[in-house]
């Protein structure tokens, strides 16, 4: 009897080098990605729709995968457009957001989730787990990153699922270095797991991957290919294999890769194949990290400080007080959504925006709320104040200027026709930032009134001077812009003085403590500082810091004659200001660091989308 029950057992599980698995059912799904739906293009939906149709005409079909960048500007009305053609499928289908989703985005994401219903799924299908999330940078131009709630969720869903049951990842970057900043955290984080198969999107063809030894799908765009045949994936999972086809429209699938069920493909207890590389560390042993926190939540913002509190806004919708010299935690307060836009303090108040369409003023010694300021859209906007006056623009169009103790709004310009995302810049009289509609707009910090606009003509809203922090001197204002321009404006008149493309600047901005020199971040390894006096561009200095490439919307700052910087993957350096000499750099982490706030020529203040807040400090 006891060797009848013990037979019994053993036919119901297969053994895997990681214990028993469950038996699973035989099934079929579908993959369709990187759709770019675009008001300005119909052959997208076109081509959606015609894969939608023959999905539907293929039997057996058991649901279907969507693997982000189902738009082209991750706007509103596009992805509701994408839903009504998604939501013809007979079966039902699961879906995540790609980095056009996540990058340009007016309402921080969370219209996505609005729309499908959230911004990951899990489920299990015949014994097998599918878990969907996101692995894009979120508002910020980087490398992809997976936040670190993200990597608790995964696994608690299957633990709670069944850790000896195959499971399928389901993403739109692949986990390679130089995609995604995080892979190694996030392949060491499910490596005990059965992984069978991450699946994905982005590259626009079909690859077969290693992610540290754990197999990886990328499949074709369902756009038109060069025969002008869009085209999804189709895998078949049997008892023992996963099958990979790709489906052109009005052809037989062609098989192109398969993965077992049974073998193993990686070391369960083993690590990733790769690190990043702290060895700077060990050159410039003098820089220490006086503290550093692991908040659990992904952080797009740069921290605020007023005397001896630090206050940071995260992705949970937190906006948490820690000390100054120490970094404990204070008190957080809870917003309805994501914190995106930089907060500022002043006066016992400190200001932030949020997704979930508010401002908020709270009192800086316990957190409590003074004051609310409700908006149309989400806010995502930094925060700046002066003499009392907050500054701050939102995805509502409008751009409000509050007064700092009652919360009142002293104005509203409405005039604004793309999402704002910046820290406005007050320069005399005048208030000054850009938006998602290639404009950089000046307004009469009194009243509000436009006093002028200014724009470099080109189309497309991808190349607007949005998330670079404008800056003044010498009777000029100085951005640069995703066309990799440095830009000087005239302060009065909104004419532009001189534009130069020679240094591929991208996005980033700073200006030295006397007001003569301008900082930018080039696009490979340099820091370039030009002169603020005259009508023609003039080069200061160009300093080879040797960041490698780079595209991170992380601004400059000088302090006691040091020039700060920050880098995508998590290194933050300091120059002379005077000269581009190098001082020293540290590694913190391999993920994008925000803009950081010196407190004077020796230390300096940081955050990272990896949810670390900490203090470097440079010893004598």
């Amino acid at each position: 009897m006891k060797q009848r029950i013990i037979l019994a057992i053993l036919t119901t599980f297969l053994l895997l080098p990681g214990g028993l698995r469950a038996q699973h059912g035989t099934f079929r799904f579908v993959q369709l990605t990187d759709l770019h739906l675009s008001g300005n293009n119909p052959n997208p939906m076109e081509d959606l729709l015609r894969s939608v149709a023959q999905i539907n005409a293929t039997d057996s079909i058991d649901f279907v995968l969507v693997t982000g960048d189902i738009s082209e500007a991750g706007d509103r009305q596009t992805m509701e457009s994408v839903k009504s053609c998604l939501d013809l499928l007979k079966a039902k289908y699961y879906i995540t957001m790609g980095n056009h989703e996540t990058k340009w985005s007016e309402s921080g994401c969370t219209d996505f989730a609005a729309i499908f219903g959230g911004e990951r799924f899990a489920f299990e299908h015949k014994g097998v787990i599918f878990l969907g999330f996101n692995s894009g940078p979120l508002m910020r131009m980087a490398y992809g990153h997976v936040v670190p709630q993200d990597l608790q969720w995964i696994k608690e869903e299957i633990e709670k699922r069944g850790k000896d049951k195959p499971v399928i990842l389901v993403t739109h970057y692949p986990m390679l270095e130089g995609d995604v900043d995080n892979w190694y955290e996030v392949t060491d984080a499910v490596r005990p797991y059965d992984i069978r198969l991450f699946v994905g999107g982005h590259y626009h063809r079909n690859k077969d991957f290693r992610y540290d030894g754990i197999p990886g799908i990328l499949m074709r765009s369902n756009l038109r290919d060069q025969d002008g045949k869009p085209g999804y994936g189709i895998y078949e999972v049997t008892e023992d294999s996963i099958l990979v086809y790709t489906q052109r429209i009005g052809e037989e699938k062609e098989k192109w890769a398969a993965f077992s069920l049974d073998e193993p493909y990686y070391d369960h207890n083993g690590k990733a194949e790769k690190y990043p590389d702290f060895s700077v560390n060990q050159k410039y042993a003098q820089v220490k990290e006086q503290w550093l926190l692991q908040t659990g939540a992904g952080i797009y913002c740069s921290p605020a400080v007023e005397g001896d509190k630090v206050f940071v806004g995260d992705d949970m919708g937190r906006l948490t007080a820690y000390t100054l010299k120490k970094g404990k935690q204070l008190w957080s307060y809870q917003a309805g959504k994501r914190i995106v836009g930089t907060p500022a303090a002043a006066d016992g108040v400190v200001v932030f925006g949020s997704a979930d369409k508010c401002i908020y003023g709270l009192n800086t010694k316990d957190g409590s709320l003074l004051w609310k300021v409700e908006a149309a859209e989400p806010v995502l906007g930094a925060v700046t104040i002066e003499n009392g006056v907050v500054y701050i623009g939102a995805s509502d169009h409008t751009f409000r200027a509050i007064e700092l103790h009652s919360g009142k709004v002293l104005w509203a310009y409405d005039q604004v026709k793309g999402y704002i995302e910046t820290k406005p810049l007050i320069a005399g009289e005048k208030v000054i930032f850009g938006a998602w509609d290639n404009t950089l707009y000046a307004l009469n910090k009194a009243d509000g009134k436009e006093l002028w606009k200014w724009t470099h003509g080109l189309p497309g809203i991808h190349y607007s001077p949005a998330a670079v922090w404008p800056v003044a001197a010498n009777g000029k204002v100085f951005i640069s812009d995703p066309k990799r321009a440095l830009t000087a404006i005239d302060l009065e008149t909104g004419e532009t003085v001189w534009r130069t493309f020679q240094s591929q600047v991208r996005e980033t901005m700073g200006l030295s403590e006397d007001g003569s020199r301008i900082y930018s971040k080039t696009m490979n390894d340099s820091i370039v500082s030009y002169s603020t006096e005259g009508r023609e561009p003039r080069e200061v200095w160009a300093s080879n810091v040797g960041f490698g490439y780079e595209h991170a919307p992380s601004m400059q700052a000088e302090k006691d004659g040091v020039m700060f910087g920050s880098t995508k993957e998590g290194l933050i350096f300091a120059l002379e200001g005077t000269t581009g000499r190098v001082l020293w750099k540290h590694k913190v982490g391999n993920s994008l660091i925000s803009t950081v706030v010196p407190l004077n020529g020796r230390e300096v203040l940081f955050t990272s989308t990896s949810g670390e807040v900490g203090l470097l400090k440079v010893k004598k």
